[in-house]
């Protein structure tokens, strides 16, 4: 349990970078104005494929790996 809590600032690091990596690389142009409302429909009905698909799924599962991680290091 020692080892854990020695080692567990480390793996929270580790967790935020890869997090951070991953949302910057998903970046697919989309302008601001879509984030406010704007003409931006095609990217409503945008299916992700490959390498994107994957990026996503990773950075998802990266997420709830942190989240776990800060959790546990509430109760250690």
């Amino acid at each position: 349990m020692e080892t854990l809590s020695a080692g567990l600032p480390y793996i929270q690091i580790a967790l935020s970078l890869l997090l951070i990596i991953g949302i910057v690389l998903q970046n697919r142009g989309a302008s601001l104005g879509g984030a406010f409302g704007g003409d931006n429909f095609a990217s409503t009905f945008y299916k992700r494929r490959g390498a994107e698909k994957f990026l996503f799924n990773a950075t998802i599962v990266t997420a709830i790996l942190f989240v776990l991680s800060v959790v546990a290091g509430f109760f250690i």
